[in-house]
């Protein structure tokens, strides 16, 4: 092995094919996205050089100020259903349920391989007010309450989709919660038995600060694909009511392709890229002390 290493020449050959391979499908486009930015127009009707106009209207454009606050609020609100979620039945698993969580297992983690679309069509119909009541507001009819537009208040369907992704993803996360939970030396956890620790002490004390890096990992996944959203969102609302649950990703595509401003699409890309990288960096700073001080 250490030969290997030592030999440019065999690095180059046994790396040189997957970095070339990453730099033409990653990079190339990230860089040529960055030029956009400096332009307008699209391949059709061409280009013309803008300058920093495309930066400049981002922060004078009402739509993105929208946009941004769906997303950086769906983001939030559904990275902690998710995080919570997945750690609360990952714990059952374990500490409850034991080794007959297969089952549960299995059922819960079902709606994370469905189709977004078929899922986004269930909550639907389920929530719809037209032609017919769907299940919720027959419910709600059954109890004296009148029906509810779910989707036509931008409040009621911002809940929506929030009950739509939570349900479709928490299996994902219970699975790779669990995943971390079950590395915890069993041995350490009846030591802390012993010296009395149950139930939320436990948990708190023992549990929560060992499996701290699968969280943490956990909770990076789970805000970077929160604020990358799309299908969902297109799938169950397409943005609305109005602009109300457009996402930046969504922003971006219709500017891109609907309007064919490339340029301006690519400044709000950039944008979510800088988003990201913000957050990525800020839970990596916060989350940087010794666990075992506690």
């Amino acid at each position: 092995m250490q030969s290997v290493l030592g030999d440019k020449k065999a690095l180059v050959i046994l790396l040189g094919p997957a970095l070339l391979v990453y730099s033409l499908v990653m990079l190339v486009p990230i860089f040529w996205s960055m030029g956009y930015t400096f332009f307008s127009g699209n391949a059709i009707s061409g280009f013309t050089f803008a300058g920093t106009d495309n930066l400049t209207r981002l922060f004078t454009d009402p739509e993105v100020r929208t946009a941004l606050s769906f997303t950086v609020r769906y983001a939030v609100v559904i990275t902690v259903g998710q995080i919570v979620m997945g750690y609360l039945l990952s714990l059952m698993y374990v500490f409850i349920l034991k080794k007959s969580s297969n089952i549960i297992r299995t059922l819960v983690f079902f709606p994370v391989v469905l189709p977004t679309v078929a899922v986004a069509l269930l909550f639907q119909k389920m929530f719809e007010i037209a032609p017919q009541n769907g299940l919720v507001n027959s419910l709600l009819n059954g109890v004296g309450i009148e029906s509810v537009d779910w989707f036509g208040n931008a409040s009621s369907a911002f809940w929506v989709i929030v009950l739509m992704d939570i349900w479709r993803s928490m299996g994902f996360y219970a699975v790779l919660l669990y995943a971390g939970l079950v590395d915890i030396p069993e041995d350490m956890l009846e030591s802390a038995r012993l010296d009395g620790a149950t139930g939320w002490r436990l948990i708190r004390s023992i549990v929560l600060p060992l499996s701290m890096p699968v969280l943490l990992s956990s909770i990076i996944f789970s805000i970077n694909g929160t604020l990358k959203v799309f299908d969902s969102i297109v799938a169950l609302t397409n943005g609305g009511p109005g602009s109300s649950t457009t996402p930046l990703t969504l922003y971006m595509f219709r500017t891109s392709f609907a309007f064919g401003d490339y340029g301006y699409g690519s400044s709000i890309a950039l944008l979510l890229t800088l988003l990201c990288l913000i957050v990525t960096i800020f839970i990596f700073r916060s989350s940087r002390r010794d666990l075992t001080k506690d």
